[in-house]
């Protein structure tokens, strides 16, 4: 005779889509769907509870299951953490999985959870935003970071692409030594002159937080040709990720903490995940275990417990 193997459902909203994995104890994905962003800041309550929702059901599909086969449910979206969005995200997973536990969770907690393969350790995170998140032994968890492009965000995606967009027009003006960030950066946004930034910037209704924070592969790229523009950039880009860290490691009393990094800009070998990994006495970039979505998954297993 087997023994009973529950099912949980795991979901994880990035900012650039959703995915969501249906699983078993020992990690046996029976089901998996995947959908566009469900980021409530970008497309709206309504459209990202409708997203979840499809995708839920896709995968319910997929498995062969019913909702009420389902035993719990964790789940991460990006602008909605479960601190100030907890209600919105229960009643988003009881539309779909009435039966099924929800653990409100976001999408920092998740990633620490599956990279490190357990609720415990110091996450970096360095994307269109920045911030660092830490659990430990106890469970007690520190954020610092996560404010946004206006209030924050320092040594994020986005906060790198303006640094390089104003060493441009800081030279324009002579006021900084002439960078290659000039033609990079100005081709990159079919721009000729510094000038055309004006009205690129200001006279559009759209927000160009997105298209600023995709520069910053480009002004890391400079950083390793040794621009000294850019490079200037990537060290108080890593220098501002690095407070933040020690910041949760004091907050927590920390002694030897296990890291974990996520975001485009650490998930690879670059200036910006180099100068950080020396900075914290890493060899390299820290192994992932799992991807968020299974870091959702785990959440809802140890709810089971």
């Amino acid at each position: 005779m087997t023994s009973y193997q529950p099912y949980v459902m795991g979901i994880d909203g990035g900012g650039s889509g959703i995915r969501v994995v249906i699983v078993t104890p020992d990690l046996s994905i029976h089901g998996w769907s995947e959908g566009p962003t469900a980021n409530p800041s970008v497309v709206g309550a309504d459209a990202a509870a409708q997203i979840v929702q499809t995708a839920m059901k896709e995968a319910l599909a997929a498995a062969g299951l019913s909702s009420s086969q389902i035993a719990a449910v964790g789940i991460g979206i990006a602008g909605a953490a479960a601190r100030h969005s907890g209600d919105w995200l229960r009643a988003v997973v009881a539309e779909a999985a009435p039966d099924a536990i929800c653990v409100p969770s976001a999408d920092y907690e998740i990633a620490l959870t599956g990279a490190r393969g357990e609720r415990c350790g110091v996450l970096v995170l360095a994307g269109t935003g920045s911030l660092a998140y830490g659990v430990n032994a106890s469970g007690a968890s520190a954020l610092v970071g996560g404010w946004g492009f206006l209030l924050d965000d320092k040594g994020s995606g986005y906060w790198i692409g303006l640094q390089g967009l104003k060493a441009v027009v800081q030279a324009a003006d002579g006021r900084a030594p002439e960078t290659a960030l000039s033609h990079t950066l100005l081709g990159a946004l079919e721009l000729r002159a510094p000038l055309e930034l004006i009205p690129w910037l200001y006279r559009t209704e759209k927000v160009r937080t997105r298209d600023i924070a995709q520069l910053a592969p480009l002004v890391l790229a400079q950083a390793k040709q040794g621009d000294e523009a850019a490079i200037a950039i990537v060290k108080r880009a890593a220098s501002e990720l690095m407070l933040a860290t020690q910041t949760v490691i004091r907050r927590l009393d920390l002694t030897t903490p296990e890291f974990a990094f996520a975001g485009g800009l650490l998930s690879t070998p670059n200036p910006l995940s180099e100068a950080l990994c020396q900075s914290l006495g890493l060899k390299a970039i820290p192994a992932a275990h799992h991807p968020p979505v299974i870091g959702a998954a785990l959440l809802a297993l140890l709810s089971l417990r």
